[in-house]
C-alpha cells in the first residue's frame, strides 16, 4: 500500500515504566521526599512493558476498534499516537490533523470557560480562529451546555467535560480522531449522539481509531479491530473476526466461564455456585425464550433480614434487569444451611448483545455485605430464528419482562 494512502504507520512501537523503587523524581517536591526516604539512593526500578513490538498500518477513511482486557496496553497505544507520551521503542507516522479525546478534558485549560477552550483546541489543531467560528454553534449545540459555555471548566461537571471534549474533537477538522472510552461517561442520550457522530465521521471518511469495552458499539462502527492482550497485538483483522477472538480469549483458562464455584474451603455465608439456564446452548440465549438463574449460597448464621439479589449487565456495565429477595418473609427469616435459590422468566427478552450478572449477598438491617461477585456467567443473546421487530432497538428499552419466579429450597 502506497504512504500517501495511509493516514497512520507504526513499526515495532513500545512503552516502557519503571514500578519500584529508584523512580526518577520529576519535580523538586519528589526530589526532596526521595532524598528523605532514601538517602543512600535506591535500586533501580523494573521494567513494565505496558506495550511491545506494535506494528501495524491503517489507510485513510478506516475505523479501527481496539479492544483487549483491564491493562492490556490499550489506552497507552493511544497515547503514543496522540504524542501525549514517548515510544520507548519504535516509532508511529500520523499524516493528518489529531483529534484526541483520551481522558475526560484532555487538552482544556480549567482556568478557561468552555469557549475559550473550543477556540484553545482549534488552535493546536492548527485552525484559523474563522474556522472554529463557523463550527462553534455547532458544537455547543451537540455538548448541551450553552447556559454555562462562559464558565471556567474547571467548574463543570464530569459529564460537562465529556460532552465538550468530545464536541470538539468530533467537529473540528481533525483528519484522525482518537477515542477512548467515550461511552464511560454521560447519560443514554448522549451516549447515542456520540456514537451517531462517529458514525458519520467514519462515513466521511476520517479515519476514526476507537477503544471501548462496549463490543456492540466496536462491532457497529468499525470494520477492523486489534485485538491487545499483555501489551502485544494478539489480533489484527475484521472485526468480527476480532470479537470472536476476543471472547474465545477471555474464556481460556477459566474452566467453564458460564458458570461460578466459590474457592474450596471457603467458609462463612456466601455463594457457593450459579449457573445459568440459556435457551440455546451453554453461554447462548435466544431472544424471548425462557430463561433461568439458579444460585446456591451457604448461609453459616442466622441473618435477621438477609437481601439476596442479582443484577444482569450489558456491556456498558449498565444494570438492565435486577432479581431480587428479601429476607423479611420466610424464605431466609433466621434460616441456617444451604440454599438453592433459582429465578425462572419464562419470556426473556434482551437486545443482542454479550451480557453477565452480578450477585450480591448482605444483611439489610446491619448494611453487612457478606458476598459481592460482579460480571460472572457471561452470556450472549441472539435473534436468530426469530422475526426481527419492525423497529429499532433503543437502549432504553434495552430489556423487559413478561414475568418472572422465584423459589427457594434447601434449609
Amino acid at each position: 500500500m502506497k504512504s500517501d494512502a495511509l493516514a497512520i504507520q507504526a513499526e515495532g512501537l513500545g512503552k516502557a515504566y519503571r514500578i519500584g523503587r529508584g523512580l526518577r523524581a520529576t519535580t523538586l517536591a519528589e526530589k526532596l521526599v526521595r532524598a528523605v526516604r532514601h538517602p543512600l539512593g535506591g535500586t533501580a526500578g523494573e521494567p513494565f512493558w505496558a506495550l511491545q513490538d506494535a506494528t501495524f498500518d491503517i489507510p485513510r477513511g478506516q475505523a479501527v476498534g481496539i479492544i483487549g482486557r483491564n491493562g492490556a496496553g490499550k489506552s497507552t497505544l493511544l497515547k503514543l499516537l496522540s504524542r501525549i507520551t514517548t515510544p520507548t521503542t519504535g516509532w508511529a507516522d500520523l499524516r493528518g490533523r489529531v483529534g484526541s479525546l483520551i481522558e475526560v478534558g484532555t487538552g482544556f485549560h480549567p482556568e478557561l470557560t468552555g469557549r475559550e477552550n473550543i477556540f484553545l483546541n482549534g488552535a493546536i489543531l492548527g485552525m484559523r480562529r474563522r474556522e472554529v467560528a463557523q463550527r462553534f454553534d455547532e458544537i455547543v449545540a451537540f455538548a448541551g451546555i450553552e447556559p454555562f459555555i462562559d464558565t471556567p471548566v474547571k467548574r463543570y461537571s464530569s459529564g460537562m467535560y465529556m460532552r465538550l471534549a468530545f464536541a470538539v474533537a468530533a467537529h473540528l477538522d481533525a483528519e484522525i480522531l482518537v477515542v477512548d472510552e467515550v461511552l464511560a461517561v454521560g447519560d443514554q442520550e448522549f451516549q447515542r449522539k456520540c456514537l451517531g457522530k462517529m458514525g458519520e465521521v467514519a462515513g466521511a471518511g476520517r479515519t476514526v481509531l476507537f477503544v471501548s469495552h462496549a463490543l456492540h458499539a466496536v462491532s457497529t462502527l468499525t470494520t477492523r479491530t486489534l485485538v491487545l492482550e499483555r501489551g502485544r497485538i494478539a489480533f489484527d483483522g475484521p472485526t468480527t473476526d476480532g470479537l470472536a477472538f476476543y471472547r474465545a480469549l477471555q474464556a481460556e483458562g477459566a474452566g467453564s466461564p458460564y458458570a461460578y464455584a466459590s474457592p474450596p474451603g471457603r467458609t462463612g455465608t456466601h455463594v457457593r455456585s450459579a449457573r445459568l439456564k440459556t435457551s440455546v446452548s451453554e453461554g447462548v440465549h435466544r431472544h424471548g425464550d425462557p430463561f433461568a438463574i439458579e444460585v446456591e449460597i451457604d448461609v453459616a448464621d442466622r441473618v435477621p433480614k438477609l437481601c439476596f439479589s442479582v443484577h444482569v449487565t450489558d456491556e456498558s456495565e449498565r444494570s438492565v434487569n435486577h432479581f431480587w429477595i428479601y429476607g423479611d418473609g420466610p424464605a431466609f427469616r433466621n434460616a441456617v444451611g444451604r440454599f438453592v435459590v433459582r429465578f425462572d422468566v419464562p419470556r426473556y427478552r434482551l437486545m443482542m448483545g454479550h451480557y453477565t450478572i452480578t450477585i450480591w449477598l448482605n444483611d439489610r438491617s446491619t448494611h453487612q455485605t457478606f458476598d459481592l461477585l460482579r460480571h460472572i456467567c457471561p452470556f450472549e443473546v441472539t435473534m436468530d430464528g426469530l422475526v426481527r421487530p419492525d423497529y429499532d432497538w433503543n437502549p432504553e428499552h434495552m430489556a423487559y419482562l413478561e414475568d418472572y419466579s422465584w423459589i427457594v429450597s434447601g434449609a
